[in-house]
């Protein structure tokens, strides 16, 4: 079916609207277009109104994100409409509004859309707009910003009354164009797509103008001294020293990732004096303080401060926070709210550092932190021309506690198995590596590809979907400072490490006599030595986090089955299969498991295989090289060749959930080799 010209005109628009961060945030905002259509039953014309659905993103919006429903019916709510006290029931009343399947689930919004006389509307949540929404002379500032073209509606909780208040004053007032929602945003309207668009895009660019000409200088105050921004590398080391330890405090309730920004408005927003003062006012907009809660923790030490001084005040100041979020819930709950979801921090801010944001996956904590700079830029804007005036305290709750908002998390989802886990995968480029990482990722992961192939390990970060889900880092595992980087991108990307596997190795398959010392010497150093320095970094970022873990060693058959012409490679083996055993009894009481994959004959996507030791391994065994997978197959018990995804199996089975008690213990990936046989 042909999409109505309507719709098209709406998709366009909201595209262009949600690519620029300065008219509206990511899923934040909404727009919509009214139209005829025909009605399925009767086959006669029906006015429809079409409306980005609830949970979509404008810049990425499509005709199956819309909600589609009949204006007549919507409009006719008004008339049962049962007052403010009962809001939440015209939410459920939307359903019955909708034309044929009605496409996506409407939004809180819809009401707003659909009472609204205008043929096209859009909301959005410009920071210039808020700033004045949010300014504690906002109405007046509207004013003298706008003339008489804008409105002021004084701030009303999302949903049918709004929807009311605005219709109201668009009539009262036919010359405006929009107006602007106290604490919350604008919304514009025109009776074309076109007209709509530049008299949105027209308030946001006259409101950043305003700001900009009538502003104050320094709106947060003057810079304290000793809070200025690190250097750049030292500013990266503190962060990366810090980050798994907040990220432990921020995961007491429930494990989150962790997302870290140092752009300079953040930087300069926590070196100016007014800091303190506005992050304890918290953030205003909804969208805002549903994904960065009420306000952030804020550590009050100086950037030069003793990295040890500053994680022992975190530590005081995140006991802190949780007993005042409870505080805040129970002065504000009623009986029939929703249980507390958890009172830890979702932004920490570090003056000299940055911000550290933390959500249930990788996009979730991103979003968060540019939420904030969203609030940030907010603040600056109000101070700028006012003071900041965010909404009470009590209507942040009835929104963060809405029973809308905690139906909407109900249907999110089931998390998948490592949701919220951060792995690091070495030899992550290619081979069992790379089907390791491809399964963590598929299973809710996400993972630090390690390789010393770093194009290699670039391409596999870029197959796993890019950096909200895989980072790719160069790391020879013989280089303790290399391996030191590799933990410290991976605190920066996800704000540390839960998972860690070794997998990195070399084969080296010659008689005992042929075997150099510098053979022997290679093995060890990259297998033995390697597993050891990461296994140790491992431990370090894991203690901190103090939320348990897992490291995985990928051994082999060979470490513990003798066979021919192999003595530097399973010797070696041999001391991570050791290594095993030797820190799961060593880590335990941090809650670290650490367990092996024994594989055998992993021949297909090898990398060690196709660097030589396939051909070594078949002229030991007198076939060609392209006979190797089928030989080792026809060895085994069930006559099967092993793949590398098959050990990937066996990684996740040891990692996700189902063996939480299993620690020290080594799976055979074989096919079944009588004579490895763990006894």
């Amino acid at each position: 079916m042909a999409t109505p010209p309507e719709v098209a005109a709406l998709l366009d628009r909201a595209h262009r609207l949600g690519a620029d961060p300065r008219n509206t945030n990511y899923a934040g905002g909404n727009a919509s277009a009214k139209g005829a259509g025909t009605d399925p039953v009767t086959g006669g014309s029906a006015e429809l109104l079409w409306v980005k659905g609830s949970g979509g993103d404008l810049g990425t919006l499509t005709e199956q994100g819309l909600a589609v429903l009949r204006l007549d019916r919507l409009r006719a709510l008004a008339e049962v409409y049962p007052g403010a006290g009962r809001e939440d029931e015209m939410v459920a009343a939307l359903d019955y509004c909708l034309h044929g399947k009605g496409g996506a689930a409407p939004s809180i919004d819809t009401a707003m859309h659909g009472l609204v006389d205008a043929a096209h509307v859009d909301h959005l949540h410009p920071d210039s707009g808020i700033a004045l929404a949010c300014a504690a002379d906002g109405e007046a500032l509207t004013a003298a910003c706008f003339g008489e073209k804008v409105a002021w509606v004084p701030w009303r909780r999302p949903g049918f009354q709004l929807g009311l208040d605005i219709a109201a004053v668009k009539e009262a007032n036919p010359g405006a164009v929009g107006v602007v929602l106290g604490g919350h945003g604008i919304t514009a309207w025109g009776t074309t797509s076109g007209e709509c668009e530049r008299n949105a895009l027209w308030m946001i660019r006259t409101a950043e103008e305003f700001l900009e000409e009538k502003g104050r200088a320094e709106p947060f105050g003057p810079v304290l001294a000793g809070y200025e921004a690190l250097p750049e590398a030292e500013r990266h080391a503190r962060a990366a020293a810090l980050a798994p330890v907040i990220r432990g405090l921020a995961s007491t309730d429930r494990r989150q990732v962790g997302h870290y920004t140092d752009t300079a408005p953040v930087l300069d927003f926590l070196a100016r004096a007014a800091h303190p003062r506005l992050a304890a006012l918290g953030t205003s907009c909804p969208d805002h303080f549903l994904r960065t809660k009420v306000r952030p923790l804020v550590l009050d030490l100086a950037p030069s401060a003793p990295v040890e001084e500053q994680v022992a005040r975190l530590k005081e100041l995140h006991e802190e926070y949780r007993a005042e979020y409870r505080a805040y819930y129970e002065r504000h709950a009623s009986e029939d709210s929703p249980a507390m979801r958890g009172a830890d921090p979702a932004i920490v801010l570090v003056p000299g550092v940055g911000m550290f944001s933390f959500g249930k996956d990788k996009q979730t904590a991103r979003v968060a932190g540019e939420f904030y700079v969203n609030a940030v830029n907010v603040m600056r804007g109000a101070e700028a021309v006012s003071a900041y005036a965010p909404i009470e305290e009590s209507e942040k709750f009835r929104i963060e506690y809405w029973a809308l908002e905690e139906a909407k998390l109900r249907r999110m989802p089931e998390p998948k198995a490592l949701a919220t886990r951060v792995a690091l995968v070495t030899g992550g480029g290619s081979g069992i590596g790379k089907a390791i990482a491809h399964r963590l990722v598929a299973e809710g992961a996400c993972v630090v590809v390690a390789d010393l192939d770093g194009g290699s390990a670039a391409a596999v970060a870029e197959e796993l979907g890019g950096a909200d889900r895989a980072v790719a880092v160069t790391v020879d595992v013989t280089d303790e400072a290399g391996i030191t980087a590799a933990f410290e991108r991976a605190a920066l990307a996800f704000g540390g490490v839960d998972l860690v596997v070794n997998n990195a190795g070399i084969s080296v398959s010659k008689p005992l006599l042929e075997t150099t010392a510098k053979d022997w010497d290679l093995q060890h150093d990259i297998m033995a030595r390697g597993s050891f320095l990461v296994s140790r970094e491992a431990a370090r970022v894991m203690i901190a986090q103090n939320l348990g873990g897992d490291l995985v060693y990928i051994a082999s058959k060979n470490s513990v089955f003798a066979g021919p012409n192999n003595i530097a490679y399973s010797a070696t083996k041999a001391d991570q299969a050791h290594q095993v055993r030797l820190l799961a009894a060593e880590l335990g009481g941090h809650g670290i498991r650490v367990n092996g994959v024994n594989p055998d004959g992993v021949v297909r996507g090898s990398g060690i295989f196709a660097n030589g030791w396939g051909a070594q391994r078949a002229a030991t065994y007198g076939i060609e090289e392209s006979e190797l997978g089928e030989f080792y197959a026809r060895r085994t018990l069930l006559k099967r060749e092993v793949l590398p995804e098959h050990v990937a199996n066996a990684v996740l089975a040891l990692t996700g959930g189902e063996l939480s008690h299993t620690t020290g213990l080594h799976i055979p990936v074989d096919a079944g080799v009588a004579a490895a046989f763990l006894r």
